[in-house]
């Protein structure tokens, strides 16, 4: 069922740009069918610890509904069903979302709801939800300002909106190597982007600066590329990029060998900030 407001409709695409986001959303659904499994048993992203890392910088309250967008596997509207009335999970993908089905039936969690739909264009009436959250999507992501507006739409006043991703270093060649790696690992990949412009978004969304959280996802090169559907199935080349970060630390990640393997964490962060209520503009 779709109740978008029609008063926040955009204008139509032109047909190449239609062209484009339709190839892109066909990398996604390939990248993360393939992924699903892979991708709900990632010890990394989806720990008890990261995750309560989200859900507590939201301050969920019992009376609170919460949607998570881009929600792959559940992990995070599991999370919150612990802690608030109702959470809705929205993902793209169907594999996804039998990934989040399974742990809800697992789990036995009878507070929760998923829908399968577009993050551009949330099938959701105006502040619908408490708490909007979205994580580790925002790189995939050919329009974040849009989705992030989206996310503040269908947000109460005075509720919490909160985006969770990676970011790249300050350092343009830094971040730009970063980004050859990560399209080369996972082809759905748009843009891993620094904080700096993580922030603008919540400037050009007219939302207050959000709060930060940083923390890091240490990761350990033979499992991400074992978990990872490179760009040809070309693992060599993604091992290549990963070895030859390590002297002067040329994607910003911090590689450094450990015994026989590389280890690295993908610096993140946790923005949170608030619709502003109505009063509030007054």
């Amino acid at each position: 069922m779709d109740n978008r407001s029609t008063s926040g409709r955009r204008p139509a695409k032109p047909a190449s740009e239609i062209h484009n986001a339709e190839a892109h959303n066909a990398e996604i659904h390939d990248q993360f069918g393939r992924q699903a499994k892979l991708f709900a048993k990632s010890r990394g992203l989806h720990n008890n610890a990261v995750i309560s890392l989200l859900v507590d910088a939201a301050d969920p309250d019992f009376t609170d509904t919460v949607l998570d967008v881009a929600c792959g596997p559940g992990s995070v509207v599991a999370a919150f069903a612990a802690r608030v009335r109702q959470a809705v999970g929205l993902d793209t993908t169907d594999a996804m979302l039998n990934q989040a089905r399974t742990l809800a039936k697992e789990r036995n969690l009878a507070n929760v709801a998923w829908h399968l739909g577009d993050m551009y264009e949330l099938p959701f009436s105006d502040a619908s939800f408490d708490i909007v959250t979205c994580r580790f999507a925002f790189h995939h992501l050919q329009r974040p300002l849009v989705a992030l507006e989206e996310m503040k739409r269908v947000c109460n006043p005075g509720g919490r909106i909160v985006v969770c991703d990676g970011v790249a270093a300050d350092d343009p060649a830094k971040a730009a190597a970063f980004n050859r790696m990560e399209r080369h690992r996972d082809p759905s990949t748009v843009e891993f982007r620094p904080l700096s412009v993580m922030l603008d978004m919540f400037v050009a969304a007219a939302l207050p600066p959000p709060g930060i959280t940083p923390f890091q996802v240490p990761t350990e090169q033979e499992a991400l590329i074992e978990g990872s559907f490179p760009v040809g199935d070309d693992r060599a080349t993604l091992r290549e990029m990963i070895d030859q970060s390590i002297d002067g630390d040329t994607m910003g990640l911090g590689a450094h060998r450990d015994g026989g393997t590389v280890r690295f964490s993908y610096p993140s962060v946790i923005l949170v900030s608030s619709k502003a209520n109505a009063h509030d503009n007054e």
